[in-house]
């Protein structure tokens, strides 16, 4: 046993032994040890109910386990909620993780959407500068990039406490690079950045058209690189779609592993607020899931920012939580303006308007009537949603970054001369926002 992880997974298979699978589960799920010093055990979980459980049913078990295990009487403290953030130790000045609960590998919700991210950034973790190196992950906003990325950091901060993490975002980068200068102090900050372990940049798109700011990036980047020490970055977009981008760093994040999240697919938005209502004791009927999946289809922030908001209403009004109440806590969220279709929905009714069968649209065919569809749909998905170039490609039967910018550019051009594509482009953007 080599780390607080280690001493609570024997605890827990001790427990095991004598508790259910499901009582396991149900008590223990969102438990995590957060220190142990002179006979003392310190855990952490969700919620003051949890914690009465745990202290009142599990108690003696649990420090019977850590007594078997050394030989030792032990204590047990139980912290909930918020109470963590009193009691945890400042971090150590290397380490620059900022403190957000539950970005973890284990409450990241994977789909087709965001499994292959997901698989590289936990791979990453396992074996930091190893494995893949740096890892570009990419993807609009509210997709779970800064999730990942910070699940990454929370990963090796707990496997390998000595490791010396920091973590910026694109802008703050260039704030104290300015500072640095200013104040004469640009010795520290190389050592801030390039005497570590693990550098997390987060909106790495901030730094493109700074030269100054890409020139310092590019030495840490090498400086880092070279040493074997693992770089991690996102960004909205890939390096190949940041017009502004020195060409040095593009030719880095692209040498590296670069995965991109798109909006997730019904199933995994269903099972994200159901995820994120357990969390918050919130129970859901499948009738009102599906309804706020349906209507929140490009961004996880904004679905989970709707059943905060429905939990708020069952507790502080006692609300039931019925369409009606869902209508009410998406309203609050977002916008009639806001509303981002699936890319699904854009090419089925692309489809329906030209008269040809989705699979065509997709397909190989090369009809007058199916080249136009398609290139329309790609135009629609550029101007209503957030999905890069690759993306786009990828949903209209795996065409490249040039075949799409070239349809898009064709729609485009016939936008300025012919007066029925306007009409077009109106009529099937009208279809898909109000066929909802």
């Amino acid at each position: 046993m080599s780390s607080i992880d280690d001493i609570w997974q024997e605890v827990l298979k001790i427990l095991s032994r004598q508790l259910t699978p499901t009582a396991i589960n149900t008590w223990f799920s969102d438990c995590k040890p957060v220190d142990m010093e002179d006979c003392r055990l310190v855990i952490h979980t969700s919620n003051d109910f949890k914690r009465s459980i745990i202290t009142d049913r599990f108690g003696d078990t649990i420090k019977a386990a850590l007594s078997d295990l050394f030989s030792a009487d032990f204590d047990l403290t139980v912290l909930a909620g918020d109470e963590i953030n009193d009691y945890v130790s400042p971090r150590d000045a290397d380490n620059d993780l900022p403190e957000m609960e539950g970005y973890t590998f284990d409450r990241f919700i994977v789909g087709k959407s965001n499994e292959f991210a997901h698989a590289a950034a936990l791979a990453v973790a396992e074996k930091p500068g190893k494995n893949y190196n740096p890892l570009f992950i990419y993807g609009n906003s509210g997709l779970g990039k800064t999730h990942l990325l910070l699940a990454i950091g929370q990963y090796i901060h707990s496997h390998t406490p000595g490791a010396k993490i920091v973590y910026v975002k694109g802008d703050e980068f260039t704030i104290q690079m300015v500072k640095a200068i200013k104040d004469g102090s640009v010795d520290d900050f190389h050592t801030r950045y390039r005497d570590v372990d693990l550098l997390l940049v987060d909106d790495i798109q901030f730094i493109s058209g700074k030269r100054a700011t890409q020139e310092e990036f590019f030495h840490t980047f090498n400086n880092l690189y070279e040493a074997g020490h693992q770089i991690v970055i996102t960004s909205d977009r890939p390096p190949l779609e940041m017009a502004t981008l020195d060409d040095r760093l593009r030719t880095r994040f692209e040498g590296g592993l670069m995965a991109d999240i798109q909006p997730p697919d019904l199933e995994t938005r269903m099972a994200i607020a159901r995820n994120k209502a357990a969390q918050l004791g919130l129970i859901l009927s499948d009738e009102a899931v599906n309804y706020i999946a349906t209507v929140i289809t490009a961004n996880v922030r904004q679905l989970e920012g709707v059943i905060k908001r429905l939990t708020a209403y069952k507790e502080l009004l006692g609300d039931e939580i019925t369409i009606e109440t869902a209508k009410r806590a998406i309203g609050d969220v977002i916008r009639d303006g806001d509303y981002i279709p699936t890319p699904e929905k854009i090419i089925r009714e692309t489809s329906k308007y030209y008269n040809i069968k989705e699979d065509e649209l997709t397909g190989q065919s090369r009809s007058k009537n199916t080249v136009m569809a398609r290139q329309v749909s790609m135009h629609l998905m550029r101007t209503l949603t957030n999905l890069s170039l690759q993306a786009i490609g990828e949903q209209h039967g795996g065409r490249n970054h040039a075949t799409v910018l070239s349809s898009i550019r064709k729609v485009e051009e016939l936008l300025k001369s012919d007066p029925n594509m306007a009409g077009v482009i109106r009529d099937i953007t009208s279809n898909i926002t109000t066929n909802t």
